[in-house]
């Protein structure tokens, strides 16, 4: 998830964790009309929109669920976590987290947390006080301290490692310079979600924009909060940033597989899938993919094309749409007029570009916004799209993933390891 617009009435567009948006679909969105309908699919460089999920029962995988979740929203995919104190068995289970391969880290609202939060020792910043993250979106932004704790996903266990609690904060401590944007969106009807899981290519949140203190004053998402108050921005070691929980397993710590069902390209009520973690660690998750890009630091495919312009190009299960810039394809009307609303059912061609210089190419179909909105009862599409404003990439979103297994692989080049990659 890297931007965000907010729309009224039948769809307003929420969040982003260092990432692209997600669209709410409330309870009178079946007064929206409309027209059209399409479907995903693909040129010969993977085997094609049509593979199914394996089982979801080695400790190694998770069950994925797109369906009304906690908020009405639409192409949502989320999975369950439990988060634990380091070392105990005093744990909470939270389910409907949202699956993000656009960040890195998990955030979960205290809320969902419970008692729990009071246990999870709060880190200390460097330069004195409570540690504490502001997460941005084009909307709206998040406030809370980072924590130490351990978590679990089915099988797998990160230790000890900082995870941000959304909204645990008073908004007092809310800082007003180079914080508030927009929305305050620390619950979880206003994130759309319990908490979310960025399974992205990077090992932690930030980098170097929040570890060098050269960079701190202007790109810091961290601030110290001397007494829980006045809180300043401030550097944060790499060790204290928000970290991706899948390079701190034992095993099966080299990246991801995100693997969803195909659904109708007229929409569906609910949909599923697997993420199994490792690539080639384990009889379950060979790579079987029909070419590996490598990517940037953050998983772009920077050097690709979309009508005949270079642009940077990502896949991500976060964002709940395709999103890219056309001015060919007609815009819905009045609220949704952020969205793609053709006549008839448009099909478009991005051409990826690897760092390793690997080539192909993913042909999309563009639906009608207002048609597959009108049916309240379905929560899962695979042709949605549409333009923000602020987004000159090409983002690949949920609607790519259904009938795909999609490949992450982690940066691990701190460590003279493998460089990151995409692959499907």
């Amino acid at each position: 998830m890297r931007f965000a617009l907010k729309l009224e009435a039948c769809v307003r567009v929420v969040k982003a964790v260092l990432a692209v948006s997600v669209v709410t679909m409330t309870a009178f969105v079946a007064g929206c009309g409309g027209g059209g309908g399409g479907s995903s699919s693909s040129s010969g460089s993977n085997s094609g929109p049509n593979q199914q999920p394996i089982a979801a029962n080695a400790a190694n995988t998770v069950a994925v669920t797109v369906d009304r979740g906690v908020a009405g929203i639409i192409n949502i995919p989320t999975v369950t976590v439990t988060v634990c104190q380091p070392g105990t068995n005093n744990c909470a289970t939270i389910d409907h987290v949202l699956l993000d391969t656009g960040s890195y880290g998990l955030r979960i609202v205290s809320s969902a947390l419970g008692s729990l939060t009071n246990s999870l020792a709060i880190q200390q910043a460097t330069a004195g006080g409570n540690l504490a993250e502001c997460t941005h979106f084009a909307d709206g932004y998040t406030w809370g301290t980072t924590r130490r704790a351990d978590v679990k996903i089915s099988g797998e266990t990160a230790g000890n490692i900082p995870i941000q609690v959304i909204g645990d904060m008073a908004d007092s401590t809310i800082p007003t310079s180079g914080c508030v944007n927009g929305a305050n969106e620390n619950t979880a009807s206003a994130l759309g979600a319990n908490g979310i899981i960025g399974l992205g290519v990077a090992p932690v949140d930030c980098g170097a924009a929040c570890s060098v203190q050269a960079n701190v004053a202007q790109f810091s998402n961290y601030y110290a909060c001397p007494n829980g108050t006045n809180c300043v921005r401030t550097l944060a070691e790499t060790t204290k940033q928000v970290a991706n929980p899948i390079p701190n397993f034992p095993v099966d710590n080299n990246g991801v597989i995100v693997q969803m069902a195909p659904i109708s390209s007229t929409g569906a009520a609910s949909a599923t899938g697997t993420v199994v973690f490792g690539i080639g660690t384990q009889s379950n998750n060979g790579n079987s993919a029909a070419t590996t890009y490598t990517t940037d630091a953050s998983g772009d495919l920077v050097n690709s094309t979309f009508n005949g312009t270079k642009i940077s190009t990502f896949m991500d299960s976060g964002s709940n749409g395709y999103f890219f810039q056309d001015n060919s394809i007609a815009m819905c009307g009045g609220d949704l007029s952020s969205f793609y609303c053709p006549s008839s059912t448009q099909q478009r061609t991005v051409n990826l570009v690897g760092a390793n210089n690997a080539t192909g190419s993913v042909t999309l179909n563009i639906a009608n916004a207002q048609t597959l909105l009108s049916n309240a009862s379905n929560y899962a599409f695979n042709d949605l799209g549409g333009q923000i404003g602020s987004l000159s990439a090409f983002d690949l979103g949920l609607p790519f993933f259904f009938g795909r297994y999609v490949y992450y692989g982690i940066d691990k080049r701190a460590s003279g390891g493998a460089a990151p990659f995409v692959a499907f």
